[in-house]
């Protein structure tokens, strides 16, 4: 041991770090080769989005937000309760432009469920992510799916 002090840690990006439209960001901050970012809930994946997205100069408005946070908040918890478990998760901005990317361990693409009535529980989450996002893309995997979606960051983008 040489008493060396080792070098710090990558930090976590910070609130609004990169986030105005026409900037580039990442939601891990993390160094290359770090390993996936997995966060334990929807709640988790939400609050780094949102961390992501909201700058002191200019906070994304809350409708736009909002939608944001309900895709993600939607593509996380089918992966925990359908996909067989969250294996990665990104967000990177990029001229107020957002893609999220979420994997699981599930091979089986997401499909609409079928509702008896319209008062019936659940069945909405796809439907949701087709409706708020420009682009949908599911590809299938070696260990199961990743599904990317792309929607603007914010109003007018």
């Amino acid at each position: 041991m040489t008493g060396r002090t080792p070098p710090p840690s990558p930090r976590p990006p910070e609130a609004g770090e990169g986030s105005a439209p026409g900037a580039e960001a990442d939601v891990t901050g993390a160094a290359p080769g770090a390993g996936p970012n997995r966060p334990p809930t929807a709640a988790a994946a939400r609050d780094q989005v949102r961390r992501l997205l909201t700058a002191p100069a200019g906070d994304t408005p809350s409708a736009a937000l909002d939608d944001v946070l309900l895709v993600v908040t939607e593509l996380v918890t089918n992966a925990l309760r359908h996909g067989g478990g969250l294996t990665a998760f990104d967000a990177r901005l990029d001229g107020g432009v957002l893609t999220v990317s979420v994997a699981d361990a599930s091979p089986v693409a997401p499909h609409t469920v079928p509702r008896a009535h319209a008062a019936a529980p659940g069945g909405f989450g796809w439907r949701i992510v087709q409706r708020l996002c420009r682009r949908v893309t599911v590809t299938p995997t070696a260990g199961g799916k990743t599904i990317e979606v792309v929607m603007a960051a914010y109003p007018g983008v």
